[in-house]
């Protein structure tokens, strides 16, 4: 079999072949499905393994206090001998991870072969292909709980012990500094106990990941926002108790907790830092300082561990194997979610290469799993195929004024936030309208100065002198009508969404491709916005990774609306989706490479999230359960240490250090969401020839990414979109 090994001298890391261990009594031999590298602890011994030996000692001064022991017990060269022969020998990584029972040894009842269990331990659940785990380090995985997610069991487990250490209570607040993994998960054990969380990492990608899973506020250690977060959530008085997720040499998190922990307050260390306790600090307020020793009661005792005798209930209520049993648990109710925090899964025969871009900083994630042979089935993270196309574009044609303009529909939208604007604008001509019913093509007529209406579509595509055509009928139109006007040399306005299938996105595309006409504009109209313009000016250029979070309170439909048509026109989402994932890749700058998305029951409450090529996320919550008198849409953008808050196209601001920007309407209340100006932009580039508003290659991965969201939920897995830019 494989494993994965690493030499503490040289510091080679690789995946070696080593003999299938045996499957003694008291335990069961495990084939790994998925395994989970801890990004703290495993990346720490594999960047101290690439020190020199004045580093090694430097990093290990435990250890070197033991070498110190042995020279003076058995010299010098025993002691070096014995030292050299340790360091050079292979060593192995990993202690949390899912797979399939084998083989069952002698005393064992409680599991049978091809049972799925997760597994502990740094000697029993090692990123290797077979695993012997003794009793008291698995736990059967609950039904309907993936591997990929039960192999987060451990150091879920280790946040678990962690919380139960700060012993919690309903109405608590809590501040957690460092947000990796095991962070991540305190955040959400405490929020699922009741206790409302602040969050500190200096990374803003991890705060904003935090807040999304349930934290109520976080920042950089340094930021002002952290101390003022913390006074508001308890009137002044300072958390209840602080949780040190956070690794490293600095002192600073432990200052930071006696500054902002309530008198008589608990301070948990969970993590691996600095611990230079500032005695007055501690000693004023007396503070009560715990460690949370690993996974739980039974850790270091080989009893426990390697014989399996269990502590009686009645003493011990939470051991490590109770702890693993219950996130698990909580994990398959879904009070705890871990998907968002996989950034990537990779194949463990590249598990060498994994490590190094880990280590190199190429690679930046929160949780990283291996994937075993043989688990490609469930390992297969669904994909959704990026269509492209190859055009030939031909010469676009320049029009003459006025630009004649041809409407395909005329429902409530078109004439009540398209043609008012286009009926007053000069230089342009209402040509012709086409409907299906002869009395709403004559009123659009009367109402907006057509010259001409009727109901054959041929007729007005074989209209030589029409320089665009607005398709705005029902979505399950949509793509048909863009496809047959594209291939008459028409440039196309098409309102969203384009597709509500991959196989009518791929007809519009081929289209293209025949045609070599690609001047077609998708009605995503909130980046025209022009008050959400002026806010991105003043938020300016970012550096670092952003955080996205748009929230949309659709509300309940009218019973009759054709929206609830999903059989023919598609769902509520794909219909109206695009405009929020459009909004959001705009402000970040790139399009979309993967889709996550849940469902609440009933199928009311949306949750889409969206990562991006340089780690940054958007999270879309589409809601219909919310009141009717909250805005429709608030978005905050945050990123290098700003804050960009835009309040339902009425009012926007911008937070940059201390300072706060008011960006707002002219009007009290003037909602504009940006048709005029996209309107503008579409019939200038009709005008002169130039480059569509927005180019054919983001039109097709907001429309991909928004169709992604019924496979993720079909899945219940992200979605990666393969190709995206």
């Amino acid at each position: 079999m494989k494993q994965v090994v690493q030499n503490y001298k040289s510091g080679e890391l690789t995946v070696l072949d080593v003999p299938v261990p045996g499957c003694k009594p008291g335990g069961v031999l495990v084939r790994s499905a998925y395994s989970l590298i801890s990004t703290g602890t495993e990346l720490m011994k594999v960047s101290e393994a690439g020190m020199s030996m004045l580093g090694k000692a430097r990093s290990r001064p435990d250890q070197v206090a033991k070498v110190m022991q042995s020279v003076a017990t058995n010299g010098v060269p025993a002691t070096y001998r014995k030292v050299m022969g340790k360091l050079d020998s292979y060593t192995p990584l990993g202690y949390s991870l899912c797979g399939v029972v084998e083989r069952v040894g002698t005393g064992i009842d409680d599991v049978k072969v091809g049972d799925l269990v997760a597994c502990a331990g740094n000697e029993h659940a090692l990123h290797a292909e077979l695993n012997w785990v003794p009793r008291n380090l698995y736990a059967p995985v609950p039904d309907g709980l993936a591997a990929r997610h039960a192999a987060f069991g451990t150091v879920g487990s280790i946040a678990m012990q962690g919380v139960r250490r700060g012993e919690p209570g309903l109405g608590d607040a809590a501040l957690v500094i460092g947000l990796g993994l095991i962070g991540q998960l305190v955040v959400q054990l405490l929020v699922a106990s009741g206790v409302r969380v602040v969050g500190v990492d200096p990374d803003p990608a991890r705060c904003g990941l935090a807040e999304r899973l349930g934290a109520t506020a976080c920042g950089d250690p340094a930021s002002a926002a952290v101390e003022a977060a913390v006074a508001e959530l308890t009137g002044g008085h300072g958390v209840d108790q602080v949780y040190l997720a956070a690794g490293g040499g600095s002192n600073q998190p432990v200052e930071l907790a006696a500054r902002l922990c309530r008198d008589r307050g608990r301070v948990v260390d969970i993590g691996k830092c600095r611990l230079d306790l500032p005695w007055n600090a501690y000693y004023e307020k007396e503070l009560d300082v715990r460690f949370s020793r690993s996974y739980g009661p039974g850790r270091y005792d080989p009893e426990y561990e390697l014989e399996g005798r269990d502590y009686p209930i009645g003493y011990v209520r939470w051991t490590e194997r109770r702890n693993l049993a219950c996130f698990l648990d909580l994990v398959a109710r879904g009070r705890v979610d871990v998907e968002p925090l996989v950034s990537h899964v990779a194949a463990f025969d590249d598990a060498a290469e994994t490590y190094r871009r880990l280590k190199d900083g190429e690679l930046t994630a929160v949780a990283v799993l291996f994937r075993y042979p043989g688990h490609e089935v469930e390992a297969e993270v669904p994909t959704v195929t990026m269509p492209t196309v190859t055009v030939r574009r031909r010469p676009a044609r320049v029009a003459k004024t006025p630009v004649r303009l041809a409407f395909v529909g005329a429902g409530n939208y078109a004439t009540s936030m398209l043609l008012p604007h286009l009926a007053r604008r000069d230089g342009v001509e209402l040509s012709t309208v086409v409907t299906t019913t002869a009395l709403s093509a004559a009123n659009a007529q009367r109402k907006f100065g057509f010259a001409g209406a009727t109901t054959d579509l041929d007729a007005v595509l074989g209209d030589a002198s029409l320089d665009a055509v607005f398709v705005v009928t029902r979505h399950s139109s949509h793509a048909e009508l863009t496809r047959k006007a594209l291939l008459a040399g028409k440039t196309v306005f098409v309102e969203k969404p384009l597709a509500l299938t991959e196989d009518e996105l791929a007809g519009v595309l081929a289209a293209v491709e025949e045609s070599g006409n690609d001047r077609l504009q998708v009605g995503f109209n909130r980046r025209f916005a022009p008050l959400l313009n002026q806010a991105r000016k003043r938020f300016g250029a970012r550096t670092g990774s952003a955080s996205l979070r748009y929230l949309v309170n659709a509300g309940r439909l009218q019973h009759g609306s054709w929206y609830l048509q999903q059989g023919t026109e598609g769902t509520r989402f794909e219909g109206e989706g695009g405009h929020f994932i459009d909004t959001a890749s705009w402000l970040l700058g790139a399009d979309p490479v993967s889709v996550y998305a849940v469902v609440t029951a009933g199928n009311e409450n949306l949750q889409i999230v969206l990562r991006y090529p340089d780690g940054s996320t958007a999270t879309v919550s589409y809601l219909t359960t919310g009141a009717a008198g909250f805005p429709k849409e608030t978005l905050d953008l945050v990123a290098d240490g700003k804050v960009l808050r835009l309040d339902d196209f009425v009012r926007a601001s911008v937070y940059d250090g201390r300072r706060k920007r008011w960006v707002s309407s002219r009007l009290p209340r003037a909602r504009d969401k940006g048709q005029s100006a996209e309107l503008a932009a579409f019939l200038r580039a009709v005008r002169t020839g130039g480059p569509m508003p927005v180019p054919l290659e983001s039109l097709v991965a907001t429309t991909a990414a928004t169709l992604a969201v019924r496979t993720g939920l079909a899945t219940g897995a992200p979605v990666t979109l393969a190709g995206a830019r």
